[in-house]
């Protein structure tokens, strides 16, 4: 069984060899043949796809030579079209030109036939001005011949008779025109005041030149004066002010002009006796706290001040000086509150004359700078406010504004009146300051006394609290035309010579009495 496997097995093997060899025979016979065969086919194939190529190029060719000739013939057409716009724009162009031309021919013509006319109306004019002269001439001759007066005495006479005239007219005109300046300007300002009151509205605050600090019982009073007064000593040297205890019970007067040292020695006080330890080391250490919280508090008052007011960009040191302005007083009016018063009405009455809102305001609000100085300048506040402006870099009719709102320096701006006056609104309301009654006098007979200095005045009368001055004048020594010229006389010379809130009516009277007895 084996035996006919192994050759079986080597049948199959050499029949296999027999096949192979055949193949390799086969192949060697028949692969030149077939790869001329296929070279042959792949010509035809390459010659027939080289001539289908070629009618493709040529093909195409043949569309875009049709394409291009359309195009060109699309161009020739657009340049046909221009060039016969042109030739038309051209001939109508040539119709413009002779037309303008015949007009400028027709009006050299027309020019020249009115000079003509113009030569011939002059001539005549001569003509007639020659034919007239002569006229007056003859005419002026019969009315010397009639009147027996030369042309320059008729013309002298005939002038003084319209001096005379002229004067009556112009007196009476300028009467009227007087009045009615005075009623419209008396009523829009007064229309402008009213409305900048309405619309500013401030609380008033009144300050003294003490202040009273209150404590609970004498003890207490005791333990501030110290054992033989070495602390309220020491108190008085670093707060800077003077401590009056009397047998006033339950209460110590804090005297000093400064209001800032008067508050920080009030503060102090209140902290030492809410603490108990009261002694010159300790009081010497709540000073100098207070004296920084009251620092800070004077400067956050300027910040917040300046931000509630719109006013921006002002120096540190501007600041500080209107945060002092709270703790200062003037004729009972607080100074801060007097100046932001001042401020928003600046800011009205700019806006009702068209001016610059935010200059008005600023300038209103360091107006009374001067009056809060670290030292002692020696000069008048609206001068030292002014001089410290400039020293911080304001502009200089911000500066003419604060130097000139008293008139010690002259106003060159629009500004400068209105902080003027604004300032006197403030001051004048009713209940703003309280006045000293012996400068009140003072002032009535100062009135009084300006009236009575003119010749023909018999008495003198200063009413309404002095805002009108009634002067009476004697009928024989004055006429009614001089009481006119008597009363703005007057007034001019209360503007000039007195200083006063609002505004001082005059009224001049004339009188004639007759006075009789029956017995």
């Amino acid at each position: 069984m084996n035996l006919i496997g192994l050759i079986i097995t080597i049948a199959a093997a050499l029949i296999a060899i027999a096949v192979l060899i055949y193949q390799w025979v086969w192949y060697r016979h028949t692969r030149p043949a077939q790869i001329k065969q296929m070279e042959d086919e792949a010509k035809k194939e390459a010659e027939v796809i080289k001539q289908k190529k070629l009618l493709e190029v040529k093909e195409k060719f043949l569309n875009k030579k049709a394409e291009l000739e359309k195009e060109v013939q699309q161009r020739n057409q657009q340049i046909q079209q221009g060039e016969n716009r042109l030739k038309q724009r051209e001939l109508s162009l040539n119709q413009r030109q002779d037309e303008l031309t015949r007009r400028k021919q027709e009006q050299e013509n027309e020019r020249k036939r009115m000079e003509q006319q113009q030569a011939a109306l002059q001539k005549r004019d001569e003509e007639l001005q020659q034919r007239l002269d002569s006229l007056i001439e003859q005419e002026r001759s019969q009315l010397e011949k009639i009147s027996g007066l030369s042309a320059e005495e008729a013309k002298e006479r005939l002038i003084e008779t319209l001096k005379d005239e002229a004067k009556t007219a112009a007196a009476s005109y300028i009467n009227d025109i007087m009045d009615d300046a005075k009623m419209t300007a008396n009523k829009e300002a007064k229309r402008i005041v009213i409305q900048t009151i309405q619309r500013v509205a401030t609380e008033t605050a009144v300050e003294n030149s003490v202040t009273v600090f209150h404590i609970e019982n004498d003890d207490v009073k005791g333990r501030i004066i110290g054992r033989e007064g070495r602390n309220i000593r020491a108190l008085e040297a670093a707060a800077g002010v003077e401590i009056v205890v009397d047998d006033t019970p339950e209460a110590i007067v804090i005297s000093a002009f400064d209001p800032v040292r008067r508050e920080i020695c009030r503060l102090a006080l209140h902290q030492l006796v809410a603490d108990g330890r009261i002694h010159p080391a300790r009081i010497e250490e709540v000073v100098a706290k207070v004296k920084k919280q009251i620092d800070e508090e004077i400067m956050d008052t300027g910040k917040r001040t300046a931000i509630d007011l719109g006013v921006h960009g002002l120096h540190p040191e501007l600041l500080r000086i209107i945060g002092k302005m709270k703790y200062r007083s003037s004729y009972g009016q607080n100074l801060l509150q007097h100046s932001r018063e001042t401020a928003n009405l600046c800011a009205v009455m700019a806006a009702e004359l068209g001016l610059n809102v935010k200059k008005a305001k600023r300038a209103g609000l360091l107006h009374d700078i001067g009056k809060v100085p670290d030292e002692d300048p020696e000069m008048p506040h609206a001068i030292y406010g002014a001089k410290l402006a400039e020293k911080y870099k304001e502009k200089p009719d911000i500066c003419n504004a604060i130097g000139a709102h008293h008139e010690e320096m002259e106003m060159t701006s629009l500004i400068a009146p209105i902080v003027q006056v604004c300032d006197a609104i403030s001051g004048a309301r009713p209940g703003a300051r309280r006045e000293i009654a012996e400068a009140y006098i003072k002032r009535l007979k100062d009135l009084e006394n300006i009236a009575m200095s003119y010749p023909g005045v018999i008495k003198t009368y200063a009413i309404q609290a002095g805002r009108e001055l009634r002067v009476i004048v004697g009928a024989d020594k004055i006429d009614d035309k001089q009481t006119e010229t008597l009363s703005a006389e007057i007034a001019t010379k209360i503007q000039n010579e007195m200083t006063y809130p609002g505004q001082v009516k005059i009224t001049v009277i004339r009188e004639t009495r007759a006075v009789s007895y029956a017995k």
